[in-house]
């Protein structure tokens, strides 16, 4: 076998290293800036006024109403923006992180419609008290008391114990009417060295008023339409906001569980979250939706497309 000259050993000895040495390198944890704000909107939980399932209509009487939600905006609250390339309004932002990653959420309460104060409490990370968000009467500070006009900075960490998908929401005094009006989104944490999917779906599983509703709307033609194409690696984040337990189900599929099983149903309790993923090989048209019967008779279905 024929020798590289001296020079060249040299060279391809230095490269090898320094493409191992970059190989090795764990990715560099950061600082995130997100700037959210709460701000009062009038929501439609079924904008085409129809119960696709039963072919029914629906009078907006029982479907539109006023409520405050979370929304992204650029540097020092600037210029409004989509909360995700899918939806807008609610959920709230989908806030994305690593593992060692430190968090800013920079908040202002924008309630002038209500007046009411609003906060934000975050699951699933680590924080000090002045970052909790949570309303305690006596105990808590301005961080879950957040007034309108006022701002608030929560510090969050990502730890090694944080690599999933997690619920935020308003934990002030006016939590009830809020979770009631959609006033919570999801925070996505990866694994230091974790890849992340091509696509990246929310649910979230929430009541409202006599409704079931995904992501705060109603029925196939108002409830978010997801799109993949085959190749790609899906990712579904599936939350539940309220007081009921739900079962999340997409035809057609299914993914490894926690018991190392192939799964094509898993249940979540209030506040409760997961993540599962695989890669998309089944083009077409399939339903997604809480297998809860009563649930999706009462809105809790949507729409998933797979192309070629």
């Amino acid at each position: 076998m024929a020798r590289l000259p001296r020079g060249t050993r040299r060279w391809s000895v230095a490269l090898a290293g320094l493409l191992l040495a970059t190989a090795a390198a764990p990715a560099q944890a950061c600082v995130r800036d997100f700037w959210v704000a709460a701000v009062p909107v009038t929501w439609n939980m079924a904008p085409n006024q129809r119960d696709a399932i039963m072919g029914m209509e629906i009078d907006p009487s029982r479907t539109v109403f006023g409520t405050v939600v979370y929304r992204r905006f650029t540097r020092n609250w600037r210029t409004p923006m989509r909360n995700t390339p899918d939806q807008d309004l609610v959920p709230g932002p989908l806030l994305k992180a690593r593992v060692g990653d430190r968090l800013r959420v920079h908040f202002k309460n924008l309630d002038r419609a209500f007046d009411r104060p609003h906060s934000m409490h975050f699951h699933g990370v680590h924080y000090k008290p002045s970052s909790d968000g949570a309303y305690v009467p006596g105990f808590s500070g301005r961080d879950a008391d957040v007034k309108p006009g006022r701002t608030w900075t929560y510090r969050l960490t990502a730890g090694r114990d944080s690599v999933g998908v997690w619920p935020y929401h308003d934990h002030s005094p006016s939590m009830e009417d809020s979770l009631a009006g959609g006033m919570y989104g999801a925070l996505s944490i990866r694994g230091r060295h974790e890849r992340p999917p091509d696509r990246e779906f929310v649910v979230i599983f929430a009541p409202m008023g006599e409704f079931q509703t995904i992501d705060g709307r109603a029925f196939v033609g108002n409830t978010p339409v997801f799109h993949a194409k085959v190749g790609d690696r899906v990712q579904w984040d599936v939350l539940a906001i309220g007081s009921e337990h739900h079962t999340f189900h997409v035809h057609g599929h299914r993914w490894i569980g926690a018991g190392g099983r192939p799964e094509d149903t898993q249940t979540v309790g209030p506040a409760e979250s997961f993540k599962i993923s695989w890669r998309e090989h089944d083009p077409g048209t399939w339903l997604y939706h809480c297998h809860v019967e009563a649930h999706m008779m009462a809105g809790m279905i949507g729409i998933y497309r797979v192309s070629r």
